[in-house]
């Protein structure tokens, strides 16, 4: 149903104000790009990529070499390539102030705190650079950490990326297989831990993980202190230092950056790994770069100064993007910890004491406070904010009308949608549209994002494939270990030729907005119509009975039947009459193709470490199938519950 009104919008003359408005001025006085509107805009970006990724560098002002052509093999998805000629540097773009002012503010649950200036964080990279030169690391060569969202992680991975090397990292919370099944494919030639963490109040102890990965690697380990003994630990490693020890007799001096191709590798990320050994896809200095600076400048609006927020830890892709809020002057916020401890509260604080004026979360996180009876407004003076973006799974209409009704009603809202394949956006915010309950704002400039059927055409206001059918600059240079290319081609170009497919079930709105139901590889297909369980969840959350949610396609009886698992809040059980109260919801809410067959309570819901539900590795469970690396799991335990349900057998 078509909503009446919008949630939110900007006027003509406030739009004007925007970066996103003097990009779009600047290319219409020296491309004669539209400036009618954003949809024209994004047209032309798509259809001109050469004048549209030229004159974003020139405008967010990329320190290095942009000689010579901007796009070759352009229309071809895997062989195009993006500004072959020219050289930059990654670390180069996120370093360019110096001065006083804060440029990480750093808190760690209610036990620790800190503040970072920019003299500060260069003076650490500077050194740490020093240091990794001489234990002999070099361009090419892969970092792998295990850490914190701290900001010595933050100067660690500069320092890497300053000298060509390569990043890759995970959370402290991985278990050991876990950590060893990615990094152990990338060959590292240092393995980075600290030495504990605070999680939930309670101070988690990471020694003999960090003994066992790092027998495993057979590298030189570096210990950063954070909530353990980091002397004791390096101590026992037998090619351990602190990060004092590392940097120990080392003057500072300017960071010296080597600048190479575009296309050199900066980071490796990792699949989920919930259906095999994760994937090591493999991502640009300048594809990266530019993709963010085009995020966050124009898309988020962010400038100087402004208190850059996100909620996330560095085994999640939303980390990456956050630290590159660096290019653009920005101060990062980073946290560490439960979001919840010690109290519902603490984010909130957080951002009202800090002056956040960008809060980036998770959908799973905004219904969480919604769920708790909090209502953030009524307690924090959050009039510095004025973004707040949220991402990991869809955001529920009612997720959206919480964000007006219980945090704050003049936000822009972003929800947002891309993930690690493009360590960036297809889908997210613009200041120039308005924001529609339920719907994403529509689709990243520069992007040729749709939504195909079946049949490989365009389809509107009906679910299809979220496709791209042109290159972009953040595609993955390749997988790691991949020689022919054949596992990258088959991840996203099997199912149209030529054409990304990202997995994802989205659809069209009226509005020209986005609504993603969920991953496709997950949908339902009961009686042969295609369901997002996007949808499902949508209608049962709301519920207060309901803390969480998941649904498969069981086979069953030569069709899929629609299975709902329910984790219920304390204090209800499931029984007959609340079994037909969800059943009715979603009937109503959603449509009677909806309903599920089963309804069934478990005790706890699988998860990934960045807190996506696991629908694919429960089907597995259910049909008899083994999931072939549970170790991705946050709670690889929970999927235990569900191995022979009796109410699976009838």
């Amino acid at each position: 149903m078509e909503n009446a009104q919008p949630l939110w919008s900007l006027s003509e003359a406030e739009q004007q104000k925007t970066p996103l408005y003097a990009f779009m001025k600047r290319c219409a006085e020296q491309h004669g790009s539209p400036i009618n509107g954003y949809d024209e805009f994004h047209a032309w970006s798509v259809a001109h990529p050469e004048q549209f990724w030229s004159a974003l560098w020139s405008f967010c002002d990329v320190r290095g070499e942009a000689e010579g052509q901007v796009l070759v093999n352009g229309d071809h998805m895997l062989a195009a390539r993006f500004f072959p000629q020219a050289k930059l540097n990654f670390a180069e773009n996120l370093l360019s102030r110096r001065g006083p002012e804060d440029a990480i503010i750093f808190r760690g649950e209610d036990k620790v705190r800190d503040r970072w200036s920019w003299d500060r964080l260069a003076e650490n990279v500077s050194k740490l650079q020093q240091a990794l030169r001489n234990l002999g690391i070099q361009e090419g060569d892969r970092v792998a950490a295990m850490m914190p969202n701290i900001p010595e992680t933050v100067a660690l991975m500069l320092a890497t990326a300053s000298i060509g090397a390569v990043w890759s990292s995970c959370s402290p919370d991985f278990g050991e297989q876990g950590v060893l099944d990615r990094f152990g494919q990338i060959e590292p030639k240092l393995f980075i831990a600290c030495d504990g963490y605070w999680y939930n109040g309670k101070l988690q102890d990471v020694a003999e993980k960090v003994r066992k990965v790092s027998a495993a690697l057979a590298v030189p380990v570096l210990v950063v202190p954070y909530a353990g003994d980091a002397d004791a630990l390096a101590t026992s490693l037998p090619d351990g230092r602190t990060y004092q020890a590392f940097v120990s007799g080392l003057a500072e001096k300017e960071v010296e950056y080597l600048r190479l191709p575009f296309a050199h590798p900066l980071y490796i990320l990792f699949s989920s790994g919930t259906t095999g050994v994760p994937k090591c896809i493999v991502h640009s200095a300048g594809g990266t770069l530019l993709q963010h600076l085009k995020e966050h400048r124009l898309h988020c609006g962010i400038g100087e100064g402004d208190r850059l927020f996100y909620f996330t830890t560095c085994g999640w892709m939303m980390w990456n993007w956050l630290v590159s809020g660096l290019a653009v002057n920005a101060t990062l916020c980073l946290f560490d910890g439960a979001p919840f401890a010690p109290d519902e509260k603490v984010l909130f604080d957080y951002a009202e004491q800090e002056k956040f004026a960008i809060f980036g979360t998770s959908a799973k996180y905004i219904d969480a406070v919604r769920k708790s009876g909090f209502v953030p407004k009524e307690r924090h003076d959050l009039s510095s904010l004025r973004l707040m973006t949220s991402t990991g799974s869809p955001l529920s209409p009612e997720g959206f009308s919480f964000v007006y009704e219980g945090i704050k009603s003049d936000v822009q809202l972003a929800s947002i949608s891309g993930g690690t394949d493009i360590v960036s956006c297809f889908v997210l915010g613009n200041p120039l549209k308005p924001v529609w309950r339920g719907e994403i704002q529509g689709p990243g400039l520069g992007l040729a994002m749709d939504v195909w059927g079946d049949e490989g055409k365009s389809v509107r206001c009906e679910k299809g494939e979220l496709v791209c059918k042109k290159p972009f600059p953040s595609m993955p240079i390749k997988f790691w270990n991949d020689p022919d290319g054949r596992k990258y081609k088959a991840a996203y170009f099997e199912r149209f030729e030529n054409v990304w497919c990202h997995g994802d079930l989205a659809e069209w709105t009226v509005h020209g907005g986005i609504i993603i139901h969920g991953r496709s590889d997950a949908t339902l297909n009961p009686g042969g119509v295609r369901i997002g369980t996007a949808e499902i969840y949508n209608q049962v959350e709301q519920l207060p009975e309901i803390a969480e949610a998941l649904c498969i396609g069981q086979d069953w009886d030569d069709d899929v039947r629609v299975v709902l698992f329910v984790r219920l809040t304390p204090g209800h059980a499931l029984d007959e009459d609340l079994i037909k109260k969800i059943k009715t919801r979603i009937r109503t809410g959603a449509s009677p193709r909806h309903v599920p067959t089963k309804v069934i309570a478990v005790p706890d819901i699988p998860r990934t470490k960045s807190g996506k539900i696991v629908e694919l590795a429960v089907r597995d469970v259910v049909h008899g199938r083994p999931v072939k690396n549970k170790e991705a799991l946050a709670n690889p335990e929970a999927l235990d519950l569900f191995e022979g349900l009796a109410e699976l057998q009838h």
